[in-house]
């Protein structure tokens, strides 16, 4: 109804494409307009739908005197619309994080508070992990989102840019690092005038940060935002002295004004394999979000997002469960059944009698889980333990982290379990040809 009231439809228009009566349509529309005005907090009507919409989209609003967590609290009470959901086209293909403010992002109550909350504590250090395609990016952009409506400056960095010869030497990767953070502050690098071999590289890096990064910085916090930071941990050598470094820097921030602009947010991959002593991780300060699964009802939600009607009621709710039970609430196993079945080209039931095959849609995601597997023989030795027992199993440490990575098994210490029905249905097949 809502698409159709955009496109300027009137009430009798729609009871002839619908088969409803126009009366209906009427009770119906002036439910959705009430909730659309409680929502935004503007009177929205089908005649004033597009100025009301257009303004709520350009970030109009009437929050500007709201103290900040009110701001928060009804910024995520109603995710702001994206232009592209009355365009009439087909949904996006689900593929890599979503953009802050997309209809598709899904809340998961309380973590964007809590992080949003945490952004504002001066020296902050945040610390996001989950396996992979769960949503950890996608949470990133929301939090960098709300960083800059509080006007903070945003360093974005990515270890999946830096090429592996990066990494060869403590000395180079940090000098590495300081040009990227320095580029995007638009400032000038001149690492030499501050660099001194003989106090090494760590007391270097701070030293032009704090002498240098940080004074040029406006009174205004910045947020360093390290994402794929499991990257650094494949590399030993480099870990060991850049994650204590991290957390060095958040401790300075309780006795430095100058360190408190600096917010910190790391975002990886599961847990850390790295043997690095308990007092020198950068992980047991500041606090940590740990991504959970979608909830059923956020699967409802979801699916009602992407245009599945049927999913509105309780008989819709037991359909869902269904899929709930073969993918373990995976956000993105989640997405791409639900993008699927929006373009009404196969029933639920389909979809999930297909799903561990080759005919399904998840076979391109499943080959790509199993060629991984097949390139490193102590993590497909590790899957065909975990396969072979209905209980949990004791894993070496390093083959946990990294199939816990991958998204194949959940973790309670070393000991695996499968992660969803999907895998165990798919790898019991496949291993047995191996």
């Amino acid at each position: 109804m809502l698409y159709q009231s955009w496109l300027g439809k009137t009430y009798d228009e729609m009871a002839e494409g619908t088969g409803y009566g126009s009366n209906y349509i009427k009770q119906i529309g002036s439910q959705l307009w009430q909730d659309l005005s409680e929502a935004t907090g503007e009177r929205i009507t089908k005649k004033n739908l597009h100025l009301v919409l257009s303004k709520y989209l350009q970030g109009i609003s009437k929050q500007q005197n709201q103290p900040q967590e009110q701001q928060f609290n009804k910024k995520f009470r109603f995710t702001r619309l994206d232009p592209n959901f009355f365009s009439g086209g087909k949904m996006e293909f689900p593929s890599g994080p979503l953009p802050a403010g997309s209809t598709l992002y899904i809340n998961r109550p309380p973590l964007e508070q809590l992080i949003c909350s945490e952004l504002i504590q001066p020296g902050c250090l945040i610390r996001i992990k989950a396996p992979k395609k769960t949503g950890k990016s996608s949470l990133l952009n929301q939090m960098i989102a709300y960083a800059k409506e509080q006007d903070y400056q945003i360093i974005y960095l990515d270890f999946q840019e830096a090429d592996e010869e990066v990494f060869t030497s403590l000395d180079k990767f940090l000098r590495w690092f300081c040009i990227y953070v320095t580029r995007q502050l638009n400032l000038f690098p001149c690492l030499d005038d501050f660099w001194d071999t003989d106090m090494g590289s760590k007391v270097s890096c701070k030293i032009y940060f704090e002498g240098y990064l940080l004074q040029y910085i406006a009174s205004n916090p910045v947020i360093l935002a390290l994402n794929e930071v499991q990257r650094v941990f494949e590399h030993p050598n480099i870990a060991q002295d850049f994650l204590p470094m991290l957390r060095f820097w958040h401790e300075q921030a309780k006795q430095d004004q100058t360190w408190q602009k600096l917010r910190i947010v790391v975002v990886h991959t599961t847990e850390i394999y790295v043997p690095l002593k308990l007092n020198q991780s950068p992980f047991n300060v500041g606090i940590t979000i740990t991504l959970p699964p979608f909830t059923l009802n956020q699967v409802q939600d979801l699916a009602l997002r992407y245009g599945l009607e049927w999913a509105a009621d309780s008989q819709g709710i037991k359909r869902l469960e269904s899929l709930q039970a073969m993918v373990g609430g995976h956000p993105y196993l989640v997405s791409l059944a639900l993008y699927h079945l929006s373009g009404e080209k196969m029933t639920l039931e389909m979809l999930l009698e297909t799903a561990s095959t080759p005919m399904g849609i998840y076979t391109q995601h499943l080959r790509e889980l199993l060629n991984l597997l097949q390139k490193e023989p102590e993590l497909m030795s590790a899957m065909q333990q975990v396969m072979a027992s209905n209980e949990k199993v004791e894993l070496d440490a390093i083959a946990a982290y990294k199939l816990e990575s991958m998204g194949l098994v959940q973790l309670n210490g070393n000991q695996a379990c499968i992660m969803c029905e999907l895998y165990r249905l798919y790898f019991s097949q496949q291993l047995v040809k191996l």
